[in-house]
């Protein structure tokens, strides 16, 4: 063969051959990418705010191919919650879903993982959220009653269905209101972030109504406050 010839294949091919060979991450390879996305669900009336978590089905799933700059694939999660990516060349990607924030606001929630060759990678569990208490902490506290009928001490107890309400601090107008369990305790539950008054009503022997307050200031989301002491009222029966 002519050398000029050989040559020439030899210049071009060997590009080629090197660019075939050094291909990164992304579609063409026999590895697989597997994982479960689990919602986690903040159920009202939980004083501990342990979370629930469940399947999150029907989820989309995105997986980033290396350092681009946006998704290269996109599946939905099966009734278990499991996603797959397969035929994928080795090397590093990044797979996220999205999570809710309570204001509604989208996150993404992402997982970091390096591919081999032929190979199944396990990532680990992504959990996302509903936006529904998500970011929120509750106040809890507790109300106890003594009861007069006509000036007549009549007894005292746990004030059952007695109203409380919440305002944020420096407003007059109170945004919820609830009543005492048959135990006494009460809570306002979804709260942001910031300075609370929490109050409700007393009265004296004459059945004139009167306010008692206390203050609360939530720090950081996903706890549970207690008001320092409970509420002494007088009820008039």
């Amino acid at each position: 063969m002519n050398r000029f010839v050989i040559f020439f294949m030899l210049v071009f091919a060997f590009p080629m051959l090197f660019v075939a060979c050094n291909k990164g991450p992304g579609e063409g390879g026999t590895s697989t990418i597997q994982g479960y996305v689990k919602l986690v669900h903040h159920p009202d009336d939980d004083y501990t705010l342990t979370p629930d978590t469940m399947a999150a089905a029907k989820t989309d799933v995105f997986v980033v191919y290396g350092e681009e700059a946006y998704f290269g694939n996109d599946v939905e999660t099966n009734a278990e919650g499991m996603y797959q990516f397969e035929y994928l060349r080795p090397g590093d990607y990044t797979v996220f879903a999205y999570s809710t924030l309570p204001s509604g606001e989208k996150v993404a929630v992402s997982e970091n993982v390096t591919l081999e060759r032929g190979l199944v990678a396990q990532v680990p569990t992504i959990y996302i959220h509903d936006g529904k208490a998500y970011g929120t902490s509750i106040v809890k506290g507790r109300v106890h009653a003594s009861y007069y009928h006509n000036g007549s001490y009549r007894g005292e107890g746990w004030a059952c269905e007695h109203r409380v309400y919440i305002r944020r601090e420096g407003e007059d107008i109170p945004f919820d209101d609830t009543r005492v369990g048959p135990d006494g305790y009460f809570a306002f539950q979804k709260l942001q972030p910031g300075s609370y008054e929490v109050f409700t009503v007393t009265q004296d022997f004459n059945e004139v109504p009167e306010f008692v307050y206390q203050d609360i200031t939530i720090d950081e989301a996903g706890h549970v406050y207690e008001l320092g002491e409970q509420f002494e009222v007088i009820i008039n029966v």
